[in-house]
């Protein structure tokens, strides 16, 4: 049979187009590939290794965290940032942050074809194709986008292989806890954690979803979407995040109409060394910690970096009675302050805010001010001589200075600043558990922008009264005297170098009223200097001294009778860590303000242990505290008591903030006030919280012109009183209102209603016998 013969195939005409198509996709194909592999071996620019993929560097900032685990500020040199864990994060941020920056994130590994092929095919107006991970690898090793072309795109493909390294190298929850935690949100708030708390004051797991759309509408350009320049512009980005979320089906039509109609609700908070909660306190943490640091390297020898490593710092300082004692401080000064400047007016006091010096005294007030100063000491070094100086603070000069209604920009000489600042009184106040030493609260004073001194451990000023306890202490604890004791109220001497007093010492009354008998709680209650000196002529000044010593006051106190009535200069730390010991047991116990450290990985670097001493008897001890008592049932304190004064007495209504205070529960106290009323204190202690308040000019010449106004019952005893309503209020303190616990064995009387009618008794008794004996 004969083969039938095979018709020869026509050419295909699309096969050179076929070919052509397949040659310049093996091209491409093998581009990338060749541009992926050039790109992970550095050629188009420094890549990260696998140690760098493994540790990111990033500067974290160390923390500061109260006792009631509240930040309460951080040490950062640029960036404030603080790391937050997945399991942190609101579900709302993270629907947010999915629906606007990444929708397909759990779909892709770094790089999202769909997404880049729209952003080629529609040169970018249809959206960005930069992946969640993509976005990470830029804030992490790329950094800001060149616009140099080829840059840009070199940029881009290093960006695609670190996105690709990161998601072999985390999981996508890791990766996205990595791009919130480094995201630069301005104005300090690096991290979502610091932006959820300046921007709203709020941690990020108290976010609202309509905030936390904010802060992710954010993402795009912080500098751009900024909530405090362009509320609006940020609102509409803050909508556009909303209208993703319900696209994606996070929220329903109803959810994102009602949200979208909300204000942005910025509650602004900035986050500095020189703002925030317990700034005074985080100044002196700071040089602790400087110490600190020099004397606790890391295990390879490097020294921690304050600002960089990421630290935490446990202190026992309570957020909440912090904020309560600042509060305190500022509501009694506002009121103290505007009745000082009130009696300090150039018709009243020409040579004000100095009082009863003259005027060659307020210049050498002045010229030492003005050799303190930081103006001073850069004109110094640049080799101005003191004439050129001089006429430098005479010069008007554009300033910001402080004033209580906010701050005030002037035109000003340096040195009319000198004296302007030298109107404000200023205060210092610290308050103190003294069974374990916690410092709760430290307030060194009202504004550490403008005032930078701290009152609590830097500020020493004489104590006055105050001290007096330490006297009545020793006695007790030496002599066994009883509060019912009774001595006569009358000058009493002690003779030339008996204690080291050149003179005979003679000290004199308050309004140099005398007459009858003190018993000694009476005595202490109304501050009668004749006792005073008659306790010291009965113990001597040296054992008052070593008691001070014992009480863990370190500052300079003489050996001479004097010192009774308050001339040692003495910080409030010193004294409320000394009073501590009164309603201790007589034990004291040694301020402490830092439980422990850790690194950022949680390893424990330090941890705090007691320091105490005991240093009179629980019965001695006792009986000062119920020597103190008196002070507040019918003595100087008494006003923390009673109502009513307000009406008759101008003192109360304009000065004495926030009376009538009406407590019913026993509290020991001791007002102070010294020589011209330059200085006013307060102590005050209930069973487990002690508490010590001074207030003052900065210098001595600053003060009230009377007594009225200038004691410490007027100056300090307010802001004690304010705080402690504001911590009896909030029942989560547990701040006592019991009475002060008794020792178990009590020799000396103290209740002196009986102590008096034994004491009759016992006379009387004597007296028969001796008439039964026929004397």
């Amino acid at each position: 049979m004969a083969r039938k013969k095979r018709t020869p195939k026509k050419p295909n005409p699309h096969k050179p187009y076929i070919k052509g198509f397949w040659k310049l996709f093996s091209l491409g194909v093998f581009t990338v590939f060749g541009v992926f592999l050039l790109a992970s071996i550095g050629a188009l620019g420094e890549m990260p290794d696998f140690r760098q993929l493994e540790n990111p560097e990033t500067n974290l900032a160390t923390q500061i965290l109260s006792s009631d685990n509240q930040v309460l500020g951080k040490f950062y040199f640029k960036d404030n940032r603080t790391p937050i864990q997945f399991d942190e994060l609101p579900q709302n941020i993270i629907d947010a942050l999915i629906a606007t920056e990444d929708e397909r994130y759990y779909d892709h590994s770094g790089i999202d074809l769909r997404g880049t092929l729209r952003a080629v095919v529609f040169l970018g107006e249809r959206g960005g194709a930069s992946t969640i991970s993509q976005q990470l690898a830029r804030q992490l090793f790329v950094g800001v986008r060149s616009r140099n072309m080829f840059q840009a795109v070199s940029q881009k493909i290093k960006e695609w292989v670190i996105a690709i390294r990161l998601e072999r190298q985390y999981t996508k929850e890791e990766i996205i806890m990595m791009y919130l935690n480094i995201y630069d949100f301005g104005y300090n708030a690096d991290g979502i954690r610091s932006a959820a708390s300046i921007f709203f004051n709020k941690k990020p797991q108290e976010l609202d979803i309509q905030e936390s759309a904010l802060l992710i509408g954010m993402l795009k350009n912080s500098s751009l979407f900024n909530p405090l320049r362009r509320p609006e512009m940020v609102k509409k980005r803050r909508n556009v995040v909303l209208s993703q979320m319900t696209k994606n089906g996070y929220l329903t039509e109803n959810q994102k109409d009602s949200l979208q109609k909300t204000p942005l609700g910025i509650d602004y908070h900035p986050q500095s060394h020189r703002e925030g909660l317990a700034t005074y306190f985080r100044a002196y943490l700071q040089k602790f910690m400087k110490t600190w640091l020099q004397n606790n390297p890391k295990p390879n020898g490097e020294k921690y970096d304050l600002y960089l490593d990421g630290l935490k710092i446990y202190t026992t300082l309570d957020s909440k009675m912090q904020r309560y004692a600042e509060e305190a401080t500022k509501a009694h000064m506002v009121q103290l302050q505007k009745e000082f400047f009130r009696q300090n007016q150039p018709k009243y006091n020409p040579t004000a805010p100095f009082l009863d010096i003259e005027e060659e005294e307020v210049e050498n007030i002045l010229d030492l001010a003005i050799r303190r100063s930081e103006r001073y000491r850069k004109l110094k070094l640049s080799g101005k001589s003191m004439e050129e100086i001089k006429a430098v603070f005479e010069i008007k000069t554009p300033m910001t200075v402080f004033s209580w209604k906010g701050e005030i920009d002037t035109l000003m000489t340096p040195l009319d600043s000198i004296r302007y600042y030298k109107h404000f009184l200023q205060a210092g106040m610290m308050s103190m558990e003294p069974q374990t030493g916690h410092v709760k609260a430290w307030v060194g004073g009202y504004n550490y922008k403008h005032f930078q001194y701290d009152h609590v451990m830097q500020g020493k000023r004489q104590i006055g009264s105050t001290f007096k306890p330490l006297v009545y202490a020793t006695a007790i604890d030496q002599l066994k005297l009883s509060p019912c004791d009774s001595l006569p109220d009358a000058i009493h001497c002690i003779e030339p170098m008996k204690y080291g007093n050149v003179d005979a010492w003679c000290p004199k009354n308050s309004g140099e009223r005398y007459g009858g008998m003190r018993t000694l709680k009476n005595a202490l209650a109304n501050s009668v200097n004749t006792v005073s000196a008659q306790l010291m002529d009965m113990v001597g000044p040296e054992p008052v001294v070593n008691l001070a010593r014992d009480l863990g006051i370190t500052s300079r106190i003489p050996k001479v009778p004097s010192i009774a009535l308050g001339t040692p200069a003495l910080s409030v730390y010193e004294m409320v860590g000394a009073y501590g010991a009164f309603v201790n047991g007589g034990i004291y116990v040694k301020p402490t303000m830092i439980t422990r450290i850790e690194d950022k990985n949680g390893t424990v670097l330090f941890e705090s242990a007691p320091v105490t001493k005991d240093v009179m008897s629980a019965e001695s001890a006792y009986v000062t505290t119920k020597l103190l008592e008196g002070v507040t049932e019918h003595g100087s304190g008494a006003r923390l008591r009673h109502a009513g004064l307000e009406k008759t007495n101008p003192t109360y209504r304009d000065v004495v903030t926030g009376y009538p205070y009406q407590f019913t529960n026993p509290i020991a106290g001791k007002t102070g006030t010294t020589q011209n009323q330059s200085d006013g204190w307060f102590m005050g202690a209930v069973p487990n919280l002690v508490t010590g308040v001074w207030v003052g000019g900065e210098d001595r010449a600053t003060h009230f012109e009377t007594i009225a106004y200038g004691q410490g019952a007027t100056m300090a005893l307010p802001i004690w009183a304010m705080y402690m309503k504001k911590c009896y209020e909030d029942e989560t303190l547990f701040v006592s209102q019991e009475e002060f616990p008794a020792p178990e064995t009590l020799t000396i009387a103290i209740d002196c209603d009986t102590y008096k009618a034994a004491t009759e008794t016992s006379q009387q008794t004597q007296q028969e016998n001796l008439e039964g004996l026929g004397f």
